[in-house]
């Protein structure tokens, strides 16, 4: 019989235990061991039932076992020691309050999902895993950062298999009265709410469950309420799930409603409103629409509203590719706003220029919220350095005239959050060799001293964990393997084989993500029978653990898992590889530290940044990967090996993978497994521990999430607070009007004349050459300009590469023609081919960037063939 109403009823803690359900409720629990010990020792079997999630453990728990723990002193002590501790690291000073003045008073992250704990399944990949990692390093570090996602009732999906290895899609139903949320309340106790206008006369209603993420809150929206129209309930029902319309409105919730529900929360808990709003991927980039709305209510005009808005905004873009970014149809978006619908204050023309697509390549009919993102910000960035050049490359089109590496897009490179992704028994090793307080600082606060005592560790404790770490995987990879069979159909008399699956000697490689085409997941089966061999090689064979999920509508994805688990079925290998349905966090935290080496073949350069390999990196697992993300940037060959690309422009897809596919069982063969098996003078592999070693001191203090939230903090938080502080309404409607009086007169400015000092096309290094150049200004003043020389190398067709400038100065004012004399020196600091051209741009002391107009003037043809651009 099923059940027509559902409770949740929670236990009444004895009042001694009364802090437990503090400890439950904030999330600092999934990266802190001695909570998660206090948990597990109220209930071993039911702390495993429960899979570690507090909240379900202390629904579950006996009356009698709780009334026993009330009583139990020692249990108590710990207890109090465990509030105690949390009650420090939320109240005390941190890294944040130990810098000079200046630093923002808040800052607000909006992302469309979180990777916190698999406790609040609330992501798909990577982007969720990301922005939970920058919430918990915030909160380590204390910066005051505020979360704002939505609550999704059926989160993203459970994965199976059918029994001949097709993926399946399950989507329980998750009650936020069952997840460590709470309802963020007004003072008469009613829940907090926000809401939308839609067409037609309705209302999208949305209440704010607050997860507290150590000192960090993270609001999360849920449009499953009752005064909502049935549509509307389920607008935040599934993580990317839906049509056009419905990521329409869920992207509307999240940056609009999201801004509303942090209005609301400031208001109800008196957290410090944000200076700075940060915008993880395109998703949330209605939130700059909905502050300039906030400011034209005040008084402002659109145009002063929109710098004011791009001052304090960052946008951080994730995707290499034009294919992975949200594009709506223009009279979709158009008929979401205006008078009949939401911003009813905001002309519907100007809201849709901030998405369209209108440069070279671009579908001008394509609302795009990447480009919406990159207008609305004045800071953005991408995820590694090479992700960074890809973007500059992609979006160049936003700033014509402009080479792309111009384009004022930076990067900081994603890291991981140690604490939740080091296995304790990584954690105690350190805790042995330095102590626990610096082995959490190493963690957390960085600073490479402690992590070169790495150096420290004996080579046979290097290994010792090394082979715990693996056979734990084993006994989990066992588990999974059988359960999952089950639900392929398999009775118990039939899995005996599992028993003798993996071998805790036997070398170990994983590899597990989403399952896009581009991540190449049946790589490794190009050539069956040479995996075979590598597999089963009777002195150096290995073993491999896989899992993934492909996205529920990618047909592709899904026969690219059939293909490997119908190989993995294979009774000849099934001992030697899995795959692993459902990957996860609770997955993924087993799976990291129990291999030897972390396989990752992505087609360079779409993988923006792929921090799975940090993740491993820091477990002490060797990365053998593509140069692609952050690995382009820090690979070295102490710490493991590169797979050579094929990317040149004539080679097919086909080709590329074979050639590329030949090189992993080369490189596995002939390099990897060799130095795994081999033993020196003592015994143990002494080459493969120092590699680990390297990875440690090495790798270690670079994949931090906490390196990569000081950088946000430091080159992009600060800098964004700063900016808005120096635009006030007035500041803002400054600069507003002269970027549209600039706009408007800068047909007029030219390059007339560029003459130089130089005689011959030949000079030698150190020469400096002096520059007179003549521009026109039109309707402009020299205070509206900056004129500059752009020097370097050249390449075979005069292109500058590696370019320097100079700032030219103004000498005197106009001449009869009306033209403007600019002066300078111009030093010739490198041998060979060099060139210069001459290049006119806006200037005003609130701009971020030269770039930031997409406004620049050049020499015509006839200036550059009397200048003579080109040295020899």
């Amino acid at each position: 019989m099923k059940a027509i109403r559902r409770f949740t009823v929670r236990p009444v803690l004895p009042e001694p235990l009364r802090p437990l359900s503090d400890l439950a409720r904030n999330l600092r629990w999934s990266w802190h061991a001695e909570t998660r010990d206090l948990f597990q020792s109220i209930d071993p079997e039911r702390w495993a039932a429960s899979e570690g999630d507090p909240v379900r453990l202390l629904g579950g728990v006996r009356p009698g076992r709780l009334a026993e723990l009330a009583e139990d002193r020692r249990f108590l002590r710990r207890l109090a020691a465990a509030a105690d501790d949390l009650g420090d690291y939320v109240t005390g000073d941190r890294w944040y309050q130990t810098q000079p003045a200046g630093l923002p008073a808040a800052i607000a992250y909006f992302s469309p999902e979180f990777g916190i704990t698999a406790a609040l399944p609330q992501y798909s990949g990577g982007l969720g895993i990301l922005a939970g990692d920058h919430l918990k390093a915030a909160s380590d570090l204390g910066v005051p950062l505020i979360g704002v996602g939505l609550l999704y009732r059926h989160g993203y999906f459970r994965q199976s298999l059918s029994r001949d290895g097709w993926q399946q899609e399950h989507y329980p139903v998750l009650d936020p009265h069952e997840l460590p949320l709470a309802l963020l309340e007004e003072p008469d106790g009613t829940p907090a709410q926000v809401s939308l206008a839609l067409p037609g006369g309705k209302r999208l209603r949305a209440r704010i469950w607050l997860a507290q993420v150590g000192r960090v809150p993270l609001l999360m929206l849920d449009s499953d309420v009752e005064e909502n129209e049935h549509g509307e309930r389920g607008v935040t029902d599934r993580l990317y799930g839906g049509g056009s319309e419905h990521r329409l409105l869920q992207e509307m919730l999240l940056g609009i409603g999201g801004v509303r529900a942090v209005r609301t929360y400031c208001r109800l808990t008196g957290h410090p409103e944000p200076e700075v709003f940060h915008t993880n991927e395109g998703h949330a980039g209605f939130l700059g629409l909905e502050r300039i709305a906030e400011l034209c209510d005040d008084g402002l005009d659109f145009d002063a509203g929109l710098e004011a808005v791009r001052s304090g905004t960052v946008f951080t873009t994730h995707t290499p590719v034009p294919a992975g970014i949200d594009r709506f149809d223009r009279e979709l978006v158009a008929r979401h706003f205006g008078t009949d619908a939401e911003l009813p204050r905001i002309d519907v023309e100007r809201i849709l220029r901030l998405g369209m697509e209108t440069y070279p390549g671009g579908e001008p009919n394509l609302f795009n919220m990447a480009v919406m993102g990159l207008r609305l910000a004045q800071r953005a960035n991408g995820v590694s350095l090479l992700h960074g050049q890809v973007s500059r490359e992609m979006f160049a089109g936003l700033w014509p005239g402009f080479d792309p590496e111009e384009v004022p897009i930076t990067s900081v490179t994603n890291g991981v959050h140690a604490p939740t992704w080091v296995a304790p028994e990584v954690f105690r090793l350190g805790a042995r060799q330095v102590g626990a307080q610096r082995t959490e600082d190493a963690l957390t606060v960085d600073g490479i001293d402690r992590w070169d005592a790495v150096a420290g560790i004996a080579d046979q404790d290097i290994w010792e964990l090394r082979r715990t770490l693996r056979e734990q995987l084993v006994v989990e990879v066992r588990e999974r393997l059988r359960a999952s069979w089950r639900q392929r159909g398999a009775g118990t008399a039939e899995l005996g084989w599992i028993d003798g699956v993996l071998d805790p000697d036997v070398l170990t490689i994983g590899f597990a993500r989403r399952v896009p085409s581009y991540k190449r997941l049946t790589l490794m089966l190009r050539d069956p029978d040479r995996l075979m061999e590598l597999l089963l090689h009777p002195e150096h064979p290995v073993q491999i653990v896989v899992a993934g999920k492909a996205h529920p509508a990618d047909d592709g994805g899904k026969r690219l898992v059939q293909e490997l688990v119908r190989f993995a079925d294979d009774p000849r290998v099934r001992h030697r590889i899995v795959f692993l349905p459902d990957y996860g966090m609770a997955m993924a935290q087993k799976l990291y530290p129990g291999c030897d080496i972390w396989l990752n073949n992505p087609l360079r350069p779409l993988e923006a940044c792929g921090t799975s390999g940090m993740k491993a990196a820091l477990n002490g697992c060797l990365n053998l990967s593509v140069l692609d993300g952050w690995w382009d940037e820090w690979f070295k060959p102490d710490f493991g090996w590169a797979i050579p690309t094929a990317d040149g422009a004539g080679t097919d897809p086909d080709r590329r993978d074979d050639i590329e596919a030949a090189a992993l069982y080369d490189l596995l063969e002939q390099r990897v497994t060799p130095r795994f098996y081999e033993r020196g003078q003592s015994g143990l592999p002494d080459r493969w521990i120092e590699m680990v070693r390297q990875t440690l001191t090495l790798l270690g203090p670079k994949v931090l999430a906490g390196r990569m939230v000081r950088e946000y903090v430091e080159r992009l938080y600060t800098p964004a607070a700063q900016a808005s502080r120096a635009l006030p309404p007035s500041a803002a409607e400054e600069l507003a009007a002269w970027k549209a009086r600039v706009r408007t007169a800068w047909h007029g400015v030219t390059v007339d004349h560029v003459e130089t000092t130089a005689t011959t096309a030949t000079a030698e290094l150190g020469t400096t050459l002096g520059l007179r150049v003549r521009v026109g200004l039109g309707a402009l003043s020299p205070d509206d300009v900056e004129v500059q020389v752009v020097s370097g190398r050249v390449d075979s067709e005069d292109r500058i590469t590696d370019a320097g400038t100079i700032a030219l100065k103004a000498a005197g004012g106009q001449d009869p023609d009306g033209r403007w004399l600019y002066e300078g020196p111009l030093s010739l600091d490198r041998t060979g081919p060099y060139g210069y051209t001459v290049r006119v741009l806006p200037t005003h002391r609130l701009l971020a960037s030269g770039a930031e107009l997409g406004l620049v003037a050049g020499p015509s043809e006839e200036g550059v063939e009397e200048a003579g651009v080109l040295m020899r």
